[in-house]
């Protein structure tokens, strides 16, 4: 079934011009999606000097190396001109200027002076660990994941509470002003963030918030993109469901948390994607709020890899791939509501 809705075309018996022009437009597509992050991955793997290669490439290569008698460490190996003409792989003992030492790994008592201008690295594509293992030792990890994975999970299941009784209040009940507060609170929308974060900042300051998670959690937890999203999806649930549930003896909460939350399931499935992308994903506020390192969520951690003096992308690539799976393995999981939360009504 599958392959048949794959492989069918507009013609038909082959292929037409519409099918080449879909075709080609899908895998532009796919590539403009998928190209950057498939470099990010495999850049993961790449020591510092291939990042700094140019042109790059987009495989990891690593230099090979070979265990010579009498040296401690491995020897690269070189792909080396000979005089008369013909190639033979050695290995730099060391290196003066331009000039490198060079031995046959098989016959180690000979030292033979090269030119580097004279040789080629010999090289293979590795996908090493070193970058991730190096990276999760010297950079605190875990506790950065588990303070990340704190302030995310808190900070949604807040967002989805407050929103989604806002939503429930805007959308079901009627009271003077509602209208009003809605276009009120869709228009904080239009404020930047620059503007309110000093206000913001002086007042977590000063109730004692300043260098704690409740400081990064708290101010994000109502969001006029959830209010509007949820309230849009729970207008879709009839009345006479609700006014039923009332002639029954339910009350308004009991009506709220067995009626109205089941049937906004697709909506708070798509908020629940936002919102644990906005929460991992924000760095400007926790940067300002936090300034014990004990306390930095994942993406303030993933900065002190980035010095005066040097930047150790290495480094950071590689956290940022495992930044990323947590956000995937959800949207993986979640991303069927998207459309069902936006094309479907509230009747069951």
């Amino acid at each position: 079934m599958i392959e048949e809705f794959i492989l069918r075309t507009h013609g038909k018996r082959r292929l037409d011009f519409a099918d080449y022009a879909t075709y080609l437009y899908l895998l532009f597509g796919t590539f403009l999606m998928f190209g950057p992050v498939i470099w990010l991955v495999l850049s993961s793997f790449k020591p510092q000097a291939e990042l700094s290669r140019f042109p790059p490439r987009l495989l990891p290569y690593r230099q090979e190396t070979v265990m010579v008698e009498g040296y401690d460490e491995p020897l690269p190996l070189f792909n080396v001109t000979m005089p008369d003409g013909t190639t033979q792989q050695l290995a730099q003992a060391r290196r003066v200027g331009i000039e490198a030492q060079m031995i046959d790994p098989a016959n180690p008592t000979e030292m033979l002076p090269v030119n580097i201008n004279e040789r080629t690295a010999v090289e293979a594509v590795y996908f090493g660990l070193e970058n991730y293992t190096d990276g999760i030792a010297r950079f605190n990890f875990l506790q950065y994941f588990r303070n990340s994975i704190v302030v995310t999970v808190s900070a949604t299941i807040l967002t989805l509470l407050f929103n989604s009784m806002a939503a429930f209040a805007l959308s079901k009940y009627q009271f003077r002003g509602r209208d009003t507060i809605l276009l009120l609170t869709i228009s904080t929308l239009m404020v930047p963030l620059s503007v309110i974060l000093i206000p913001v900042f002086l007042v977590i300051t000063e109730i004692g918030w300043n260098n704690n998670l409740l400081g990064i959690i708290i101010p994000a937890a109502a969001t006029p993109t959830g209010v509007f999203l949820l309230r849009q999806y729970m207008l879709t649930i009839p009345d006479e469901l609700l006014d039923s549930a009332r002639i029954d003896g339910a009350s308004e909460w009991r009506i709220y948390l067995q009626i109205i939350l089941p049937l906004a399931r697709p909506a708070l499935a798509v908020l629940t994607i936002f919102s644990i992308m906005w929460r991992w994903n924000d760095f400007l506020w926790p940067l300002i709020v936090l300034s014990r390192s004990e306390l930095f969520t994942i993406q303030v951690g993933l900065n002190s890899f980035q010095g005066e003096l040097q930047t150790q992308w290495n480094l950071i690539l590689a956290m940022t791939v495992l930044t990323l799976l947590p956000i995937t393995l959800v949207f993986a999981f979640l991303q069927r509501y998207i459309t069902s939360g936006i094309a479907t009504t509230g009747m069951k």
